[in-house]
This record gives structure tokens, sequence and C-alpha cells, in this order.
């Protein structure tokens, strides 16, 4: 039997060094791996991209785009990790617990996009409440997020974890022109048909995000109540391998959420916090930017593809 062959195209940067060390010790598959000299040589990378079962593009959207263009081998499946192709018309969002039919578009597709990592815990909370109608698709929604440096990518981990380096400031919000470029990501696969406020920073950590979308309950349909909200998604990711739907919390003192709690898993942790007497619930996500939220969610998919080869 054939044994896949899987080039990541960007194999020097964070996502792609994590996608790297996933696969390693593996013997499913086989890595093409590039020379050093070969890795920015234009014919070098397109040879190797068409001689793949599967390709990952670890890269900058435009190399990404660049790296798509150059495909002649009609048999080659891809998962971009860049924003290039997240709201292209005939890639295939790969994010497997988007719906019941996911998993298995992914597994067929010819072009995944891998989603990015706020995206991945906004339309996790929002996309179930308002396919059930809990949650209007035009609530004014406003979305605030907190990763570890490693979010700025290899440049940011290096900036700050040299021998020399300053240390990272304790928080840093960023993105305040209200366009950072994973709003039409969220708004487009969460279903809204407004955009939503995406307010992101950076923490004095290396990796790990938490997330936060305060609703208020006076403004959702008929009498919607917290229970009802925590009903959805249990129900949603009911038996989902990777998601965690935590218990409902609205009476007494609440822990603290902590964002480097999931750091080198795969998974993905979402709780309500509720005030009832208040009428105010916040919908929270716990989960590695580096995993679920890049790396892990590639391999997620990659296997889903190779499954699919298989079978």
């Amino acid at each position: 039997m054939h044994t896949p062959l899987v080039f990541i195209d960007g194999d020097q940067g964070t996502t792609g060094l994590h996608i790297h060390a996933r696969l390693q010790g593996r013997d499913d598959l086989r890595l093409i791996t590039l020379p050093e000299a070969d890795r920015k040589h234009p014919q070098r990378r397109a040879e190797a991209i068409n001689n793949a079962d599967i390709a990952l593009l670890c890269l900058p959207d435009d190399a990404a785009r660049e790296a798509v263009a150059a495909l002649r081998n009609p048999a080659v499946r891809v998962i971009d990790a860049s924003s290039a192709h997240r709201t292209t018309p005939g890639w295939v969002y790969g994010l497997p617990e988007l719906d019941e039919q996911q998993a298995e578009r992914i597994a067929q597709a010819k072009r995944v996009s891998n989603p990015g990592c706020y995206p991945t815990g906004a339309i996790a909370l929002l996309r179930p409440l308002i396919k059930a109608g809990l949650l209007p698709a035009d609530y004014p929604l406003s979305i605030h997020a907190i990763s570890g440096y490693s979010g700025g990518g290899r440049s940011a981990v290096e900036r700050y974890e040299q021998a020399s380096a300053d240390s990272p400031p304790a928080l840093q919000l960023y993105g305040l022109e209200l366009a950072h470029k994973h709003v039409p990501e969220i708004q487009q696969h969460a279903g809204l048909s407004q955009r939503p406020m995406f307010l992101p920073g950076y923490g004095a950590y290396r990796q790990g995000i938490v997330l936060s979308i305060a609703v208020q309950l006076r403004l959702l349909p008929g009498n919607v109540r917290a229970e009802q909200l925590q009903a959805c998604l249990e129900q949603h990711y009911q038996g989902a391998r990777h998601v965690q739907v935590m218990p409902l919390h609205q009476h007494g003192p609440a822990a603290a959420l902590d964002p480097e709690a999931l750091n080198d898993s795969n998974d993905l942790r979402l709780a309500l916090y509720a005030n009832p007497a208040h009428g105010q619930v916040l919908l929270t996500a716990v989960f590695d930017n580096l995993g679920k939220g890049a790396s892990g969610a590639a391999v997620q998919n990659l296997d889903l593809m190779l499954a699919a080869l298989r079978a």
C-alpha cells in the first residue's frame, strides 16, 4: 500500500515547526522536507508540492496563494494554515466540529482552509447558538480575546525569547482600528449577518488563548435563558473528541480562566457563566493558539484526509 507523501511548505515557521513535531515518529505517512537552501526556491517548492499527496501550507498569505497557483497535479490535496483562503468559495473550512457533516467534507476535500486561532473559539461558541435561533444573527457582538505572544508568529517568539530579549509587556491590546483580518472569517462561518466587534490582545506568556463574548439575555428572542444556551452547546458537541463543554456556572464565586490550561493539546474548552439576577451570560473558550488554534487543527484535518485515502 502506498504511504502518503506529506509536504509542509513553511516548516520553519511557528505553525510548521509544531506540525512537524506532531508528525514525528508516525509510520502512516512520509514527510517531504526541503534542504535549507531550497526552502525559498520557487521551482524546488513547486516540485515538492506537486509530488505530494497532501500539502500543508504554513506560509504568509501571499506566499500561500503563490503555492496554490503553482499546483499542476490535480491529485494533490491542500491544507492551508494561512488566512488566505478562509472565506474563499470552493475551499472547505477546516473546523471538523462545525456541524455533523463537516468532518466528512474535510476528509473528501481537495482544498481545506485551516481556521484562524481566534475564530476557532468564537465560531465554536456562536455558530450552534445562531443555528438554533437562540442568538440572533444580527446580535451586536463584542468578542474579546487574549493570546500568548506566540500568536505574533516566529518573529514575536524570537523577540521575547532570545537571551538578551526584553520582557514582553504584561498586556498589549491591538487591532484597535477594529479591522482585524479574522473578523470576516468569524462573521461568515459563525453565520452572523452583521460584523462583530473584535478586540484581541497579547499577554506576557508564550501560548494559550482565553476568549469571551458577553450576552445580554434581554436582547435575545423568546425569553431565552442561560440553561437553553448551555443545552444547545452540550447537544452540538456531544461526542466531540476535542471539545469540552463545562457545566453551566451561575451561582456563587467562579474560578478564574487560565489561558494556558490546555497548552500542547488539541482540545477546546467552552464554558458559560451566568448571572440570572442581572440577565447576563458570558460565553468563554480556552485553547492553545498553537494547538487547536493552529498545528493541532491542521493535523486533525490531515488525519481525516489520510483516513479517507486508506478507505
